[in-house]
């Protein structure tokens, strides 16, 4: 098994938004604000060569979206997807599975590409199954108010119509043989948590549930999430089980580091090292 970190670049959230009920006084200490209070996040993916599979977990934001759109977000940054999977040594077409821990725009939009003559969209992994869960999907392809803006049809629906779509249901097998998941509903409904198995060691990717090393402590919780108690109870859970069984955490949008561990300590679990996913690995 081979894993490779996958960059896609980096854009902005508000501060406020990203921290939920912390002061700003606290947050900015780790996460400097620019004047218009917008933080930088990574939107940083995970390659898994597993056998005959090339799994692809998250794929970022994208390029089809309009100026006006990306401007609210201030994409930057050198890397983009694509460069990236040629970066670590393949091709788009090679990618056998797109693993898409939840459909918010910033997580499945590099998914779905224009045509060609950009007179429509086209999946950007043409010979990939495509995974999510059936209540996810149902969440998202009729979203609440408070998400609607967060899911975009155009980065939805193709996925169906071009019959690539495929779903991992909460009391089925993985259908992966070294990868399992965790489920969790705080964030968003039936968000989809990769734990891989790698050389023995639990590699747990934490999408939004932890966006960064800086949410490890529990209050930390974004005002993004719709069900916010929950997601303080799913990291409670998570933490405990990172900390007992020593899991490597990958977090998608830290601007730093990629992977931590965590420990117990006198403030609570709190991360132990942090860095590069090729700093953890023999």
């Amino acid at each position: 098994m081979q894993l490779h970190t996958i960059d896609t670049g980096f854009f902005k959230l508000d501060g406020g938004a990203m921290f939920g009920v912390v002061p700003k006084t606290i947050w900015q200490k780790t996460n400097p604000a620019d004047e218009n209070n917008m933080c930088t996040w990574a939107m940083r993916c995970l390659l898994v060569e597993d056998g005959n599979k090339l799994i692809l977990i998250d794929n970022g934001i994208g390029t089809k979206q309009d100026s006006k759109f990306l401007s609210y977000y201030y994409l930057h940054g050198e890397a983009d997807l694509i460069s990236s999977i040629h970066k670590a040594g393949y091709l788009p077409d090679q990618i056998t599975d797109v693993v898409l821990t939840h459909l918010h725009f910033d997580h499945c939009g590099g998914g779905v590409q224009y045509n060609a003559s950009r007179t429509g969209y086209e999946l950007t992994f043409k010979n990939a199954k495509y995974w999510t869960n059936s209540s996810h999907w149902q969440w998202a392809t009729h979203p609440n108010p408070r998400e609607k803006a967060s899911f975009l049809k155009e980065n939805l629906l193709p996925m169906q119509e071009s019959g690539h779509l495929h779903f991992i249901e909460t009391d089925q097998a993985s259908p992966f043989t070294h990868i399992d998941f965790i489920f969790v509903d705080g964030h968003t409904e039936k968000m989809m948590l990769p734990r891989i198995n790698y050389q023995g060691r639990k590699i747990l990717f934490v999408a939004d549930l932890f966006p960064s090393t800086s949410h490890i402590p529990i209050p930390y919780v974004m005002g993004y999430d719709t069900r916010p108690l929950l997601t303080m109870e799913e990291k409670t859970n998570v933490l405990h089980q990172a900390a007992d069984e020593n899991y490597l955490l990958f977090f998608e949008h830290d601007p730093f580091a990629a992977c931590a561990t965590v420990a117990y300590t006198e403030k609570g679990i709190r991360v132990k090292e942090k860095g590069q996913l090729t700093d953890f690995l023999s």
